[in-house]
């Protein structure tokens, strides 16, 4: 009798959901260009899917929003002050 061995894939299952006329847009652009609309996504995340597995560089991180330099008056007592 075999043995029967359990192997990992090393697959990790992605799931989104699109409104209908996207779906639609999504089949009609892969009808047209004789793909799957499995063969387009992974074609377009391609680049973030290989280059970024050891780590990513700092100048992807998002930086601080510049627009918390200004106070917020209410719980402020200071009037900003632009000049």
């Amino acid at each position: 009798m075999l043995k029967v061995r359990n192997r990992n894939a090393g697959y990790q299952l992605v799931q989104f959901k699109l409104s209908k006329k996207q779906m639609k847009s999504l089949k009609n652009y892969c009808r047209a260009r004789k793909t799957s609309p499995n063969k387009l996504i992974k074609k377009s995340i391609r680049y973030y899917t290989e280059h970024f597995s050891d780590g990513v560089p700092q100048k992807f991180y998002a930086t601080a929003n510049q627009l918390d330099i200004f106070h917020d008056i209410e719980k402020d007592e200071t009037p900003l002050s632009l000049f």
